[in-house]
């Protein structure tokens, strides 16, 4: 290693703000003052790569990020998960054979009434623990720039003024039948409104329906700090929103997402909360319920066994060729199943333990050379 150091002080030349040789009416000079920043001329370290330093270097971040991603890769795996995907039960409808397939061919936005479906499944290995339920959509673009604009932050902080007011950016979802629409934008009136009914079906034929829990799902932030109702969460949502309009593929008003919860109601409905955080891929999943283990046995939160999922089907996805699904997950310390993480930190100390190998052939054959070569006849 070599560091070298310069000091200002000790070279001749101009002060800063001194006059030139032309006299105080001469014309100031564009030339940097003499000074050490100025002059880039700062205490300076500058290190010299050495294969006594740059080898040891590889084979640690080797021998460390290696271990750390067959640790995290073996996390992942240990995440149980069933997803619906179109190859086994699709939920989209696509297919004739589907039990969705009459909802997904007959339903669309202007529809009025509710079309049910029931998708069967059977899970062959037990749910430890908290189940996170998940529904995901696909070639669906909520990254799209004027889809991710399509909002008004501040109606949805709670701004009166806004409420009756929305920003411009929520065309063309900004009014409707001469009101403000409450919430305002593309991202709102796209809000997912399916709604999914888990049961078990016992071994005598009884279906037991599984408790979905639907509040905890969104940030803490989201929650308390970005989404609120106008003038407060416990006032008469119906009277602050009269003079707002619904969104136009809504079925019900924002203060009708759950009348029968004040906490969980109008601009702070956490699965309102959840939909409005975009996502930055076509292809993603939201958290939805979550079924919390029973702490008075040792039972597993969900059996292995035969079940069924209840879809009233509201959210039509062909116009687009979108597809959707359901998915059960556990988690971990280090979030839900995700095998990137891991197999990143495998390649990246793969492949510096590996230069690490080629660098130290390399010095070991030429290194001798070299030094023979400065030694002079």
């Amino acid at each position: 290693m070599m560091a070298s150091s310069y000091n200002a002080k000790d070279e001749d030349g101009h002060h800063p703000g001194s006059v030139g040789s032309g006299g105080p009416g001469a014309v100031k000079s564009k030339k940097p003052d003499n000074t050490a920043f100025k002059q880039q001329r700062l205490p300076a370290w500058q290190p010299i790569l050495t294969a006594g330093t740059v080898l040891p270097a590889f084979f640690m971040i080797g021998l460390i990020f290696i271990p750390i991603g067959i640790g995290l890769l073996v996390t992942s795996n240990n995440i149980k998960e069933f997803e619906f995907e179109v190859r086994t039960i699709d939920y989209t409808g696509v297919d004739m054979f589907s039990p969705c397939f009459n909802c997904s061919q007959n339903y669309s936005w202007n529809s009025s009434s509710a079309c049910t479906c029931s998708v069967p499944f059977t899970l062959d290995q037990p749910f430890e623990s908290n189940v996170f339920m998940y529904y995901g959509l696909s070639n669906f673009y909520q990254n799209h720039r004027r889809y991710v604009k399509s909002r008004d932050d501040s109606q949805l902080n709670g701004d009166k003024s806004s409420l009756l007011n929305p920003s411009k950016e929520c065309e063309p979802y900004r009014t409707s039948d001469k009101k403000s629409i409450a919430p305002c934008g593309a991202i709102a009136n796209s809000l997912f409104n399916d709604t999914l009914e888990l049961f078990y079906i016992h071994p005598n034929g009884s279906r037991i329906a599984i408790h979905l829990m639907k509040t905890g799902i969104a940030w803490w932030t989201d929650k308390h700090v970005k989404f609120r109702n106008p003038g407060g969460n416990h006032n008469n949502l119906s009277i602050v929103f009269q003079e707002t309009s619904k969104p136009v593929n809504w079925h019900k008003p924002v203060y009708e997402l759950d009348p029968s919860d004040p906490e969980n109601n109008g601009f702070i409905n956490e699965d309102f909360i959840v939909w409005m955080r975009t996502a930055a891929l076509p292809t993603f999943r939201k958290l939805y319920r979550i079924i919390q283990k029973k702490k008075v046995n040792m039972t597993p939160t969900l059996p292995p066994g035969n079940y069924s999922l209840e879809v009233t089907y509201n959210y039509p996805v062909r116009s687009f060729d979108g597809r959707k699904r359901m998915i059960l997950s556990t988690i971990s310390w280090m979030g839900g199943k995700n095998p990137f993480l891991g197999i990143a930190y495998i390649t990246v100390g793969s492949v510096c333990f590996f230069l690490g190998v080629v660098l130290l052939i390399i010095h070991h054959k030429y290194g001798n050379r070299n030094n023979n070569a400065d030694i002079p006849n």
